[in-house]
């Protein structure tokens, strides 16, 4: 196997510090190149992040894409929206791997994403390029430029695939209340995020239009074309990391409880980071730390409703963990390789 020079363009927020940390395990990874994109100067990391007080060996250097492509055989971008739209074009016209944890080339038309980001969307031929990185469920192999899902579509979309794959329910039916940790939402302070207004409390935002639902329907309308449309709502946890992502949706007249085991048990039978727990509903804290997806289903027979328990670490299954996952995929490593699977404990 070849071992890899990787360069990662936004090391300052969440996404990026446990992106870069998970990257540092990697058996095939022999060098990270760290890059600020509003970086004038190369800047030790301590400074940039003081949570890497120890870390006297890297620099954080001005973005420079023929820098990253002559010194490095991949680049993973860990940056805000808006920003790689702005960054990616050089890397797309060399075919040069790219890993995209914003949301800049999850969404197949500019109109789709000018609407949901407020923002100019990249143009339409490099959309079409980018491969949506659903790492169970949309292999990158030969694929140059990944589009990382969003957490909550992480969540959301894996719960739902055996389901709608298989065509066990009414597709109109779908709702989905899911939950996040404060991580979540980034490291720019806001007045929802204050410690004094998360703790003991609960607050819904950005109901129906939360960024992540578009690409939740694309990937819905590739595996079923009829699908138009999700009830989606997201609440906050007075917690740093996890989400719960609880899905309810009307069964066909034909679907049992024995089927709606049995598709779990085989969409995900090889899959090493989804364990499908059947009827134990899965926790937050088994998951925080890893990069598994946790996966408890319950048919209600009287209502015929199919409740679906997803649960993650936002911050790796939902981010970094992910990326490594379609890294992995896109290079032939172990899929495992870098990955962790030690729950935090307590």
């Amino acid at each position: 196997m070849m071992k890899m020079k990787i360069a990662l363009v936004g090391i300052s927020g969440y996404g990026g510090m446990v992106l870069y940390q998970m990257l540092q395990h990697h058996s095939q990874v022999t060098q990270i190149e760290l890059y600020g994109h509003q970086q004038t100067v190369p800047t030790p990391l301590s400074q940039v992040v003081p949570l890497f007080v120890g870390d006297h060996t890297h620099q954080v250097l001005p973005y420079d894409s023929s820098k990253i492509m002559a010194h490095n055989d991949a680049v993973f971008f860990a940056t805000s929206a808006g920003v790689t739209s702005q960054l990616a074009a050089p890397f797309i016209a060399h075919h040069f791997p790219v890993i995209d944890l914003s949301g800049d080339y999850r969404l197949k038309q500019p109109a789709t994403y000018e609407k949901w980001y407020h923002k100019p969307a990249a143009k339409l031929a490099d959309l079409q390029m980018a491969h949506y990185g659903l790492a169970e469920l949309n292999d990158a192999r030969h694929q140059s430029y990944i589009a990382n899902p969003g957490c909550y579509a992480t969540a959301t979309l894996l719960g739902l695939a055996p389901l709608i794959q298989d065509h066990l329910v009414d597709v109109d039916s779908i709702i989905v209340d899911a939950k996040s940790g404060t991580s979540g939402a980034g490291k720019t302070p806001s007045a929802m995020a204050h410690f004094t207004q998360v703790n003991d409390n609960l607050q819904l935002y950005k109901v129906n239009e939360h960024k992540h639902i578009p690409e939740i329907v694309q990937q819905l309308q590739q595996w079923d074309s009829t699908v138009s449309a999700i009830q989606f709502s997201t609440t906050l946890l007075p917690i740093t990391r996890g989400i719960l992502a609880t899905i309810y949706v009307k069964a066909t007249p034909t679907t049992t409880a024995t089927m709606v085991d049995h598709v779990f048990q085989t969409t995900y039978a090889n899959q090493p980071f989804v364990r499908y727990t059947g009827q134990q509903m899965p926790t937050i804290k088994q998951v925080v730390g890893t990069n598994y997806c946790d996966l408890g289903v319950i048919y209600n027979e009287a209502t015929h409703t199919i409740m679906v328990a997803s649960v993650i670490d936002n911050l790796v299954k939902g981010a970094g963990g992910q990326a490594i996952q379609n890294f992995n995929q896109m290079n032939g490593f172990d899929e495992a390789d870098g990955l962790p699977t030690d729950v935090l404990l307590p």
